[in-house]
């Protein structure tokens, strides 16, 4: 009797585990295309037009405009450019699909956002926001992140993230240490979105808290435009 009890929880659990696995498999495949809506597309549509790849609003239906964008962006960043949003184009863009379908709500969070290190520039780029700007804004510290992004493409610093943050006095976190603490989740999205393209500072190359600084030479930069405690300039 007790074998045969045995035999049948045997028999269960391997059905449940066989269920499990063919389930997982279409939860992992949530892929967005055209045709797709819903909130989980409005959230790609906001990065989209956040970074310059979309233009008009985000009204959750995946149409060609969409499509277009998001071969775009899947080109410069290096994936498969066959404008669908599955994992790998998502990850890149910081989101979390939520895995619902259909026009509705999606049932979950329609705003979660993702905080995984893509690469090692990400990580170095997200340790120095999070040393130079934890407390400010979010836009700020995307702000933070665009101006050592802006100076890789200037002719007048390195042209590399590395040799940016690391260049002699470029940065007190590096002199002082505290570029070697680990990021928060909030520094590691906004520094992926500053790799993406969102540029909150319209070019700067400086950036500077005017109440803390006794660096007269910063303060002889013209001003673009001040965000939280720190201005940002050229």
């Amino acid at each position: 009797m007790r074998a045969a009890v045995r035999r049948g929880c045997a028999l269960m659990l391997a059905v449940l585990t066989l269920a499990v696995s063919l389930a997982a498999p279409a939860l992992a495949a949530r892929v967005l295309e055209v045709g797709s809506s819903g909130s989980d597309v409005t959230k790609v549509q906001q990065k989209l037009i956040q970074w310059g790849y979309l233009s008009g609003t985000a009204d959750g239906k995946y149409g060609a405009k969409t499509r277009a964008a998001v071969i775009s962006f899947q080109r410069k960043n290096g994936l498969t450019a066959d404008g669908r949003v599955g994992p790998a184009t998502a990850a890149a863009m910081g989101i979390t699909l939520s895995g619902a379908s259909g026009s509705g709500s999606s049932g979950g969070s329609t705003t979660a956002s993702s905080a995984s290190i893509i690469s090692a520039d990400h990580r170095l780029l997200s340790k120095l926001v999070y040393a130079e700007a934890r407390g400010e804004s979010y836009k700020g510290q995307v702000a933070v992140a665009a101006v050592v992004l802006n100076r890789v493409k200037s002719s007048s610093f390195p042209n590399t993230i590395s040799g940016v943050i690391y260049q002699s006095g470029a940065f007190s976190c590096v002199s002082n240490g505290s570029i070697n603490n680990t990021p928060d989740s909030t520094a590691i999205r906004a520094a992926l979105d500053a790799l993406n393209g969102w540029d909150p500072t319209g070019g700067c190359l400086y950036y500077y808290n005017p109440k803390a600084t006794s660096d007269q030479w910063i303060r002889t930069r013209t001003v673009k435009t001040v965000i939280g405690n720190h201005s940002f300039a050229v």
